[in-house]
C-alpha cells in the first residue's frame, strides 16, 4: 500500500494545498474526507494561482481520480462555480467522483448560519457563513439531504417541503427573518443535480480497490488540528474532524489501510477569526509576516492573525494525528527578521504548562514562555538541497523537530510547486 494522510497540524491555512499539489504529482487518487467550501487551498502551478474549496487539488491532474467523500458537506452551486472556473481555462473534470452519502448544503443552512452568527453578537464565533455548521446540525439530527437524494427528485421533493417548513419556523418565529420558498429551492437544486448527477459514486467501492491494487492513494485535509470540533479550541472551531482520525470516518476506509500521516505547519503560526492565539503579534513584527507571508484568507479574504511558531500546538498537533512527518511551509518568510521566537511552553501564575490546556478559560490564563534563536537575512527561495542552507536555518528547522516530536521531512521556501526541499 501506498497510503498519506495530509492534515494542517496548527490553525488551518498553512499552506496544505501546495504540499497535497506537490504529491498529487505521483498520486494516483486524491481525496477530500471533511469540511465544506469553507475551506480554502491556494496552489500554484506553472505560473497560474488556483483557489481551490471544494474540488481536490489532484484536479489538476489529468490522470488522477479525485473524490470528495462521504463526510464533505457540499454546496452544489459553489461546486459547479468552482467546476466552471477549471474547465474555462482548459482543465479537464471528468476525473472527479462524489459520493452518494455526502450532505447538501441548502439555501436555509446558510440563512440560518447568518442569522445565528448575527443573534450571538458580540459572542459572535466567526463563521464564514456558507451554511457549514447548520448542515452538519442536520446531519446529526439526521434530517439531512445527501448527494443520493438531490439526484432521486422524487425523494429530493419530498425532503426539501419537508425541512423547508420546519426552517422556516425557525427562520421567521425565533430569528425574524423572511421564510423560503420551497418550490424556488426544488426548481433550482434539481437544476445542480442534472448537472452534478455524472458525477455520482460509492466512493468508499473505488478507494478500497483502489488501496487494494496498490495505486498511490492521497487523502486532503481541509482546515486544521486546533479547528476539530472535538479537540480544538472549542467553540472557535469547525464543525467536523480535520484530523487524520477524520479522514477515516469521511471516506469510509479503515485506519489499518493509511500509510503515512503528515502535518502541515507554517514556520510561524496564524489563524483566521476569533479565538485563542497565545503567540498573537500586534506589533511591526506581525505586520511584516502578513503582508510578506500574503496572509489573508483564500476563502474570505480576511487578514489572518499572525504571531510566532506555537510548539505547544505543534505537539498537540503531532500527538493526535500520529504524524509521521511534519511539512514547514513559509520559512522564507521569515528573513530578515534578526531575532526569532519560539513557544516551548505556557507559564500558567507560577505554573509552566506543556500540553495544550482543554478549558480556553484555563488558556485564557495562559502566556508563551519564548525561546530565542538567531535569524537569516539571505534569501533562501531559491535553494533545494537542505545542506545548503544557511546554519541559523538548520538549527530553526532542528529545533521544531525536537519540540514537536516529529521529523521536519519537506520545507517550503516559496509558494510555487518547485520551491520545495525534500529531506
Amino acid at each position: 500500500m501506498s497510503t498519506k494522510i495530509v492534515i494542517g497540524a496548527q490553525w488551518g491555512d498553512e499552506g496544505k494545498g501546495k504540499i497535497i499539489d506537490i504529491l498529487a504529482q505521483e498520486s494516483e487518487v486524491v481525496v477530500r474526507s471533511s469540511g465544506g467550501n469553507n475551506a480554502g487551498h491556494t496552489v500554484e502551478a506553472d505560473g497560474v494561482e488556483y483557489k481551490l474549496h471544494l474540488v481536490p487539488s489532484g484536479i489538476l491532474n489529468p490522470q488522477t481520480l479525485c473524490i470528495i467523500g462521504t463526510g464533505v458537506v457540499v454546496d452544489p452551486k459553489a461546486l459547479l462555480e468552482e467546476l466552471e472556473m477549471f474547465e474555462s481555462r482548459g482543465i479537464n473534470t471528468d476525473n472527479l467522483k462524489i459520493d452518494y452519502r455526502a450532505h447538501i448544503i441548502m439555501p436555509y443552512h446558510t440563512v440560518l448560519d447568518g442569522l445565528m452568527e448575527a443573534a450571538r453578537g458580540k459572542g459572535d464565533i466567526g463563521t464564514t457563513k456558507k451554511g457549514i455548521g447548520p448542515c452538519y446540525m442536520d446531519k446529526t439530527e439526521r434530517i439531512g439531504i445527501r448527494f443520493c437524494d438531490l439526484i432521486d427528485e422524487e425523494e429530493f421533493i419530498s425532503r426539501t417541503k419537508a425541512n423547508v417548513e420546519i426552517k422556516n419556523k425557525i427562520i421567521t418565529k425565533i430569528y425574524g427573518g423572511e421564510p423560503l420558498c420551497a418550490d424556488e429551492i426544488i426548481k433550482e437544486y434539481l437544476g445542480y443535480a442534472q448537472r452534478l448527477k455524472k458525477y455520482a459514486a460509492d466512493t468508499t467501492v473505488l478507494l478500497y480497490n483502489a488501496i487494494k491494487e496498490g495505486k498511490k492513494v492521497l487523502f486532503e485535509g481541509a482546515q486544521g488540528t486546533l479547528l476539530d470540533i472535538d479537540l480544538g479550541t472549542y467553540p472557535f472551531v469547525t464543525s467536523s474532524h480535520p484530523i487524520t482520525g477524520g479522514v477515516c470516518v469521511g471516506t469510509g476506509i479503515g485506519p489499518t489501510m493509511i500509510d503515512e500521516c503528515i502535518g502541515v505547519m507554517k514556520a510561524y503560526t496564524t489563524r483566521v477569526g476569533k479565538g485563542p492565539f497565545p503567540t498573537e503579534l500586534f506589533d511591526e513584527v506581525g505586520d511584516r509576516i502578513r503582508e510578506v507571508g500574503h496572509e489573508y484568507g483564500a476563502t474570505t479574504g480576511r487578514p489572518r492573525r499572525c504571531g510566532w511558531f506555537d510548539a505547544v500546538i505543534s505537539k498537540f498537533g503531532v500527538r493526535t494525528s500520529g504524524l509521521t512527518t511534519i511539512a514547514l511551509n513559509k520559512l522564507d518568510t521569515l528573513a530578515g527578521i534578526p531575532v526569532l521566537k519560539i513557544c516551548v511552553a505556557y507559564k500558567k501564575g507560577d505554573e509552566i504548562i506543556t500540553e495544550f490546556p482543554a478549558s480556553l478559560k484555563e488558556l485564557a490564563k495562559c502566556e508563551p514562555v519564548y525561546e530565542e534563536l538567531p535569524g537569516w537575512n539571505e534569501d533562501i527561495s531559491g535553494i533545494r538541497k537542505y545542506e545548503e542552507l544557511p546554519l541559523n536555518v538548520r538549527k530553526y528547522v532542528e529545533r521544531v523537530e525536537q519540540l514537536c516530536g516529529a521529523k521536519v521531512g519537506m520545507i517550503g521556501v516559496g509558494p510555487g510547486r518547485h520551491q520545495n526541499i525534500l529531506r
